[in-house]
């Protein structure tokens, strides 16, 4: 567990923050970037959780918890130094909940737009946030070698996300469709 008995610290006033194994780099590296939006993902989960109850609000603790430890993959460069790492657990978690919640939905037949009730909204804010996320750590895989599971875990959270904003639309039945421009009726 972390104890902090400190929050200001000052050491990041010169621009600089430290990764988990003490290294200090700037706080705009690619690196810290996806660390961030990851942070920012989790936040937006945080605020989806107060729409939601239930089970669907207990998977999304859980998912509240795992995006902390792809934070901490992340911020352990040395992949061969033992750390918290994102496993192959992780992204069967996530394809069992994506397979659970897809089974009692309709079927796709357009473009489903963000929105319909307040938990399906915020679902789809989350899980834009979490595709930035995952633009973020690609960015960062391209310059040094990172965990591979945490991209595949955040294209699978993203997944969840958007099957979780249409489960939250009455199973898919009140989603909003996109409808081509030449056929709105006004």
């Amino acid at each position: 567990m972390v104890f902090l008995s400190k929050i200001v610290t000052k050491g990041g006033d010169k621009g600089k923050t430290s990764l988990g194994d003490g290294k200090r780099i700037f706080k705009s590296d690619v690196r810290i970037a996806a660390i961030g939006t990851v942070d920012e993902a989790n936040s937006f989960i945080g605020l989806a959780r107060q729409s939601v109850s239930g089970p669907v609000d207990e998977l999304l603790a859980s998912i509240q918890n795992d995006l902390f430890d792809v934070g901490a993959d992340l911020c352990m460069p040395d992949l061969k130094e033992k750390a918290l790492r994102v496993g192959d657990k992780h992204i069967k978690a996530l394809e069992t909940h994506i397979e659970h919640f897809n089974a009692s939905l309709l079927p796709i037949r357009s473009f489903v737009l963000p929105g319909g009730s307040a938990a399906s909204a915020s679902m789809h804010v989350a899980r834009t946030v979490v595709r930035r996320a995952e633009r973020d750590v690609v960015a960062l895989q391209i310059k040094t070698p990172i965990n591979p599971l945490v991209t595949q875990y955040l294209n699978r959270l993203s997944d969840l996300l958007f099957i979780l904003g249409r489960y939250l639309n009455d199973k898919g039945k009140n989603d909003n469709l996109w409808v081509p421009a030449g056929e709105i009726k006004e």
